[in-house]
């Protein structure tokens, strides 16, 4: 929990209790977890957290970049316990699985259309969706 404990510190959030409890569930997770999932695991591990605390817990870690929230369920956000350095998602529609995609080669890109645009981006995020090689064989 130290580490969980110091991200939040750095974040320039108090490390309260539900805060520990929904970043060590989602710390557990492999891939991605819902609100949902993360309240059903913390009850079957004993710790009776409100469903609406864990929104707001995420809410806060997803608002101070400490969680990555990810989209690719349809009207349901997904959660994930992320690196800190830049990086975007292969996510696979079918069973899930996340990949962090550390490289970025989009800069140039994304300040050539801003420029073009009259815009001043910043910051940039993608998440590409589709199927993993297990989910295609």
């Amino acid at each position: 929990m130290d580490a969980l404990a110091q991200r939040l510190h750095d974040a320039s959030l108090r490390p309260t209790r539900q805060r520990l409890l929904v970043l060590s569930a989602l710390a557990a997770e492999p891939n991605d977890a819902t609100a949902q999932g993360i309240h059903r695991r913390l009850h079957a591990d004993g710790h009776p957290v409100g469903l609406a605390t864990v929104y707001r817990a995420l809410g806060a870690l997803t608002e101070r970049g400490v969680v990555d929230a990810l989209a690719h369920r349809a009207g349901e956000t997904c959660y994930r316990l992320c690196g800190d350095e830049h990086h975007h998602h292969l996510v696979c529609s079918e069973c899930h699985r996340v990949v962090e995609l550390p490289e970025c080669e989009l800069e140039p890109w994304v300040k050539r259309m801003s420029a073009r645009h009259g815009f001043k981006a910043a910051e940039h995020r993608l998440e590409i969706s589709g199927l993993c090689a297990d989910c295609r064989a």
